[in-house]
């Protein structure tokens, strides 16, 4: 009976002992406790609303253009229609071309967003990495996102070059002679059934 609990035991340290940890953080409520996020989002914000008070401007001065040319129309030459109606769709594209300078995927509130959370993305970051060490985790995920993302991972539980091996494609040459040395390891050692 007392070999049977060792044994018991032993099989429980060991299993435990090779068990991976995981975790999880919400960035959407630390960052609500930042007030350097706090700041940033203000700026952002008040940024945004210049930019959308001035691409209202210029749909307002559009559609200023495009009823002044309808009231006049009937009075106006076959030439004048033909540059009102050029003036018109070069102010179209000129508003179109500023929103998409602003809001566009690289535009510039983009931009600004990158810049202003970069170093508070870094700060958590940094902080993920420490809490990582201290509480021994090997994966780390956000549930504030919709998916569950992950944040960090241990590069242990990497095994990328192992399939990109099985596929045939070019690997790490460090990853190559220690797989080889692996392998010639496990061919000189005898085998137990």
């Amino acid at each position: 009976m007392r070999l049977l609990l060792t044994i018991l035991g032993i099989l429980l340290f060991a299993s435990s002992s090779f068990a991976q940890k995981f975790g999880y953080v919400d960035t959407e409520f630390i960052t609500s406790k930042m007030p350097e996020y706090a700041k940033a989002q203000q700026q952002i914000d008040q940024n945004t609303k210049t930019w959308l008070a001035e691409v209202e401007k210029k749909k307002q001065e559009l559609e200023k253009l495009e009823k002044e040319f309808k009231l006049e129309e009937l009075l106006l030459t076959e030439d004048l229609k033909q540059q009102r109606l050029s003036a018109i769709q070069a102010k179209g594209k000129e508003a179109k071309a500023f929103e998409n300078q602003v809001f566009g995927a690289e535009g510039e509130l983009f931009k600004l967003k990158q810049t202003a959370y970069k170093s508070i993305l870094d700060q958590i970051s940094k902080a993920i990495e420490k809490v990582v060490r201290a509480k021994r985790l090997d994966f780390i995920f956000d549930k504030a996102n919709d998916g569950l993302v992950l944040l960090y991972t241990n590069p242990v539980h990497d095994y990328s070059d192992y399939v990109l091996e099985e596929l045939g494609l070019e690997l790490d040459p460090n990853l190559v002679e220690k797989t080889k040395k692996e392998e010639a390891q496990e061919q000189k050692s005898p085998k137990k059934n």
